[in-house]
């Protein structure tokens, strides 16, 4: 059992080292178009310090490296809180599940639902002129 549960966190890091992956070569493929298809790039800067040429292999190492960047230390910060914050055992129910109330009684379930209803029913206290369509106070 044990072995499944690491096989499957493998399987899942795996998974999101390779959406990774694929996401920094599509910026880097979409950074050389870019430079091919614009006549007139201005220099990009890396980290706003490395001034890189405005060519196709510039802007895409510009791209590369910037979602690169970006997106590794964002993926490193979320597996170190996880890896921090994960308290929960594996098999363990407790954890993962809240605590339930214990159900009422049936006589008290009733009882509030008679008191529900009773409070629904419409009542008749307004003292104020009886409507135009209302012909019961009316003598014939």
């Amino acid at each position: 059992m044990a072995t499944t549960i690491v096989s499957s966190a493998l399987r899942g890091q795996r998974v999101v080292v390779g959406i990774y992956l694929i996401i920094v070569a599509f910026t880097g493929v979409a950074g050389y178009m870019t430079a091919t298809v614009v006549g007139e790039v201005d220099p990009p800067r890396l980290l706003f310090l490395i001034e890189l040429p405005p060519t196709p292999i510039g802007m895409a190492v510009f791209g590369a490296a910037t979602i690169g960047l970006v997106l590794g230390v964002l993926l490193v910060a979320v597996t170190v809180v996880s890896d921090r914050f994960d308290d929960a055992e594996p098999g363990d129910t407790e954890a993962s599940t809240p605590a339930t109330e214990p159900a009422t009684p049936a006589d008290e379930s009733t009882e509030a639902t008679q008191e529900t209803d009773a409070a629904d029913e419409p009542t008749d206290t307004v003292d104020g002129p009886p409507d135009a369509t209302d012909n019961s106070n009316t003598a014939e």
